[in-house]
């Protein structure tokens, strides 16, 4: 095995790594506002300066070894998708923050009928369950699974569309609960975002294995589409 083997192999086992601890923040994030647990909402503020000390180390070793290893071909794909990864991955650890950030904010526990009618809970499990895909397609460089994380992300966006019309529907029966149905429409928002940034993993996990660039890849074929007319 080769230095750079061995470079690579230990940047894919920090990877595998700083997936584990995003997952884990947003998960923790969802219990915290389920549970109404400003303790663990603030142990999850606290982890977020592991996630970005996570972050510049994962920058510098991609750094490094393109520096002093010249990688190549699929070697070069699989840092070049590490460093754009690690930076999605981040913004999914500042999304986790800003939720914890809104349960340490409120005063008493989410209301359940605004939990259930803005489909909270089935927003988390569904952004938690992407996460998790993206993290295994990457492990396992399954292009298949980062493929699927596409229509899973349609439900986040699909909830999200609908949130405005729910949660102002909460509002209007209860005036006194203003501030929290806005911290919730917030949140919606974030989770949604999670599945942005999670489609950005999957197709830095496709130009890494395949040697496909899927970016701005549909925007290219309507423009083309259109100067055929």
């Amino acid at each position: 095995m080769t230095h750079l083997d061995v470079e690579l192999k230990k940047l894919k086992q920090d990877m595998n790594d700083m997936f584990a601890l995003v997952s884990s923040q947003l998960e923790k994030s969802r219990r915290a506002m389920i549970d109404f647990d400003k303790d663990l909402a603030r142990e999850v503020r606290v982890n977020e300066k592991r996630v970005n000390s996570f972050e510049l180390k994962l920058d510098r070793d991609c750094e490094n070894i393109i520096a002093l290893f010249n990688p190549v071909a699929i070697d070069l794909r699989l840092v070049l998708a590490c460093m754009k990864i690690n930076s999605n991955l981040e913004r999914i650890g500042d999304i986790a923050e800003g939720i914890a950030q809104f349960v340490i904010s409120i005063n008493s526990a989410p209301d359940k009928e605004l939990i259930a009618s803005a489909r909270v809970i089935e927003m988390f499990d569904t952004a938690i369950t992407i996460v998790a895909d993206v993290s295994t397609s990457f492990e396992t460089e399954d292009t298949k699974l980062a493929r699927n994380v596409f229509m899973k992300d349609e439900l986040l966006d699909e909830i999200n569309m609908a949130a405005n019309s729910s949660v102002a529907e909460f509002i209007k029966l209860n005036l006194e609960k203003i501030n929290q149905s806005l911290y919730m429409l917030s949140t919606i928002r974030k989770l949604e975002r999670v599945g942005d940034q999670s489609k950005n993993i999957a197709e830095e996990i496709i130009f890494y294995v395949e040697a496909k660039v899927l970016k701005h890849k549909k925007k290219a074929e309507k423009l083309s589409s259109d100067s055929d007319v």
